[in-house]
């Protein structure tokens, strides 16, 4: 084999891969690997009955765990591809997904029985996994305290994780990933879908969630955004900027995206 793994060989996990930091009782994980090898990528294209994105971290994980409860929220991809619409009633019915729909048919051959209409954009309102015991999230009105965020505090720990991503058939971008960053006294987790589908169509899907430390207080923020393409592009002219590199950054963009859905959680873990 010439020292060369199997392409069926799974990537090492467990802690020798993990990054973590423990806050006021607060545990911050994060594990970052190689793309999944074809064998675990056949596996999860059998539980999901989805063709898989271009690249898929399976072994990707952000997670936060309040140690003395045993609240834990994580994020993952194969949960977030689990929520992708499999019915084909949210496919963006446009001329590229035909062909987006060859390409998977011919990479994937043999396993084409699972390649069946669905949402080819891999659009996900994930928020993420969470597992607790009696606490959970709930409906609430309390938004994140963006000032208390504002504040010039050290930055402790930082990492971005990424969870999946396609280019569409090179007719855009679709991709997963997470944010995280923890001060002394508090932490966010931004995880964010962003579909950008030329000419057709720009959707961003948030989570953030929000800590404090010393109360235990956890705030879940879920917005999505999205709008045409053209209008989009017409915002951005008129404005000065450059549209063909601002529309490939989603930070550049978010703000001109109208809100279509939005919801607050919370819950007081001490």
């Amino acid at each position: 084999m010439n020292g060369q793994s199997s392409p069926n060989e799974p990537f090492p996990t467990g802690s020798n891969s993990d990054k973590s930091v423990v806050q006021h009782g607060f545990k911050i994980t994060t594990r970052k690997l190689p793309i999944l090898k074809a064998g675990p990528i056949d596996h999860m294209t059998a539980k999901l009955g989805i063709a898989p994105p271009e690249m898929i971290f399976g072994d990707n994980v952000a997670s936060i765990e309040q140690l003395e409860s045993g609240w834990k929220i994580e994020f993952n991809a194969f949960d977030a591809l689990d929520l992708v619409d499999k019915t084909g009633n949210s496919m963006l019915q446009v001329a590229h997904s035909k062909e987006w729909q060859s390409t998977r048919e011919k990479k994937h051959e043999g396993i084409t029985e699972v390649v069946k209409p669905f949402d080819w954009s891999y659009s996900t309102g994930y928020k993420g996994t969470e597992h607790s015991t009696s606490k959970a999230l709930q409906p609430s009105n309390t938004p994140i305290p963006l000032e208390l965020l504002k504040r010039p505090d050290p930055i402790i720990f930082f990492d971005e994780v990424m969870l999946y991503e396609d280019e569409m058939a090179d007719n855009g971008i679709t991709l997963l990933s997470c944010k995280l960053r923890v001060m002394p006294a508090r932490l966010l987790l931004l995880c964010r879908f962003f579909m950008r589908l030329d000419g057709v169509m720009l959707r961003i899907r948030d989570t953030r969630i929000y800590v404090e430390f010393q109360t235990g207080e956890v705030i879940r923020e879920y917005t999505a955004r999205e709008d045409k393409y053209e209008v989009v592009r017409q915002k951005l002219a008129m404005q000065g900027r450059d549209a063909p590199a601002q529309l490939r950054d989603p930070n550049s963009i978010v703000d001109l995206l109208p809100i279509v859905d939005k919801s607050l959680e919370r819950v007081q873990l001490q």
